[in-house]
């Protein structure tokens, strides 16, 4: 008979820990490294203290397997695209949809982003893994930059780190000022009309910059 926790579930290691990254995700998120409380994600996941020290060690290494889970979803869900098949300014905008429906979709990683970057990504510096994981969205811009240009699609030989922050700054910040920005303005910018909206701007914008001439640069035919 499988091993059974005091609650009555079966000792599952993998769905525990699992378990404990959705509610950690959410406390770290909610109140940031320090005020997150290690008691009330184990009272939520019905495990324990010792159980969670076991399984990551520490609070900042819980807190840092959060980060890294979190970057890992996103670098999924893009490798999933099988971008190389499509025709490059198809798959740049299906790259950039991604990333905007994630982030639309994931305001905890874009608030945990946000609280690693007040503590100047000091625990972010410690991960192997979070660099290792966003060098393929730099390699998967580059190849269809690449692609474009030499099809003729594109003009403007782009630097791919620079594309990733301008695509990466209008979908995070449409999520991480949402409220500052609507309150300001106005405007929710949750509405269908909205969101499909500037899912369409960030993508012209993106496809129109590559397409144009850069300063100082040879004219492409």
């Amino acid at each position: 008979m499988a091993e059974r926790q005091t609650n009555g579930r079966k000792n599952d290691p993998q769905r525990t820990q699992e378990d404990i990254l959705d509610v950690a995700t959410e406390e770290f998120s909610t109140h940031g490294l320090a005020g997150a409380r290690v008691d009330q994600i184990a009272e939520r996941t019905r495990t324990s203290k010792r159980m969670i020290y076991y399984y990551f060690g520490s609070k900042e290494a819980l807190y840092l397997a959060v980060l890294e889970r979190s970057y890992r979803k996103i670098r999924t869900l893009e490798a999933d695209l099988e971008l190389a098949n499509l025709p490059p300014e198809q798959a740049l905008r299906t790259l950039i949809a991604t990333t905007f429906d994630h982030d639309e979709a994931n305001p905890d990683f874009v608030r945990l982003v946000s609280i690693e970057n007040i503590h100047h990504a000091a625990h972010m510096m410690r991960s192997e893994a979070i660099r290792d994981l966003n060098v393929s969205v730099i390699q998967m811009i580059e190849a269809i930059i690449e692609r474009g240009l030499a099809d003729g699609t594109f003009r403007r030989k782009a630097d791919p780190i620079d594309i990733h922050m301008l695509i990466s700054a209008f979908c995070f910040f449409r999520v991480s000022n949402r409220y500052t920005f609507g309150t300001i303005f106005r405007r929710d910018l949750s509405e269908p009309q909205t969101i499909e909206r500037h899912r369409t701007m960030i993508a012209d914008a993106v496809v129109s910059y590559l397409k144009c001439k850069g300063t100082g640069e040879a004219a492409r035919p």
